[in-house]
């Protein structure tokens, strides 16, 4: 399996401290988030990484790893951003697609590297203890997550209630190597003056386009893990996740040393 991580935002939404950096070089429990995600993915052999790149390309390009840049970084989102890096999705490898913004413990690598699916992503059972302790309203910050069986039917759509909300989406997605040409040619093939969730194609989310897949027949299997990450998305966050790693309490969460 090889692995392509989305790096190229900016985390406005986390202040000063993503001003002169990606939001990915930001700091957590002494490692730049997306540093500690290189680690884990070499821990666990998986060495192939491209990391595709915008804000700052510079302080991620310094670290030696393979980079593809996306020049539209700033007018566009998580899937155009991926589909810079559509070259590495040829079909030899399973691809693991990560957002940068995430940390995870290598348990969440083996359940969604274990599934034999043709397209799979991580779903957090766990979810609302996590909101609970960034202190955000399920209803109006988390999204829904409706499974069927071991298959996701319905997720990124804004909830009406908690029954809609079964697991979250983290950001961690596996193509299987069969798949990969298809999963490209899809995405190529949507209309480039539809809406997708509210948002034109270049700033599609990833949660809209997999819906898309699923409402053409293509069967996405839910990992289903229960903790295990955090995503780093506000200043809140980092202070909360701070507070909680000193004080110890962040550990059920979120262990930085596995």
């Amino acid at each position: 399996m090889k692995a392509v991580i989305l790096a190229a935002g900016r985390g406005r939404r986390l202040g000063p401290c993503a001003d002169d950096r990606p939001k990915c070089m930001v700091e957590f429990a002494g490692r730049p988030l997306l540093l500690r995600q290189l680690d884990l993915l070499k821990a666990a052999g998986i060495s192939d990484v491209t990391v595709v790149t915008g804000y700052r390309a510079e302080q991620i390009e310094k670290h030696a790893v393979r980079t593809v840049h996306n020049p539209q970084w700033s007018e566009t989102n998580m899937v155009a951003t991926l589909m810079c890096a559509a070259a590495e999705l040829d079909g030899r490898e399973d691809v693991l697609i990560a957002y940068a913004d995430i940390a995870y413990e290598a348990k969440v690598l083996r359940a969604i590297a274990s599934s034999d699916a043709e397209l799979a992503t991580v779903v957090d059972r766990g979810w609302r203890e996590l909101w609970r302790a960034r202190g955000l309203d399920p209803l109006e910050d988390a999204e829904t997550m409706k499974l069927d069986g071991g298959r996701i039917s319905e997720l990124g759509r804004k909830p009406k209630s908690l029954d809609e909300i079964e697991g979250q989406y983290i950001g961690l997605t596996r193509v299987a190597a069969g798949f990969c040409a298809e999963f490209v040619a899809r995405y190529r093939r949507l209309d480039p003056r539809a809406r997708y969730d509210g948002n034109d194609l270049q700033d599609m989310y990833m949660t809209s386009f997999l819906q898309q897949l699923i409402d053409g027949g293509v069967r996405l299997q839910a990992a289903l893990i229960e903790h295990g990450w955090i995503e780093i998305d506000t200043a809140r966050d980092l202070e909360v996740y701070r507070e909680m790693h000193r004080s110890g309490a962040l550990r059920r969460l979120y262990d930085p040393g596995n």
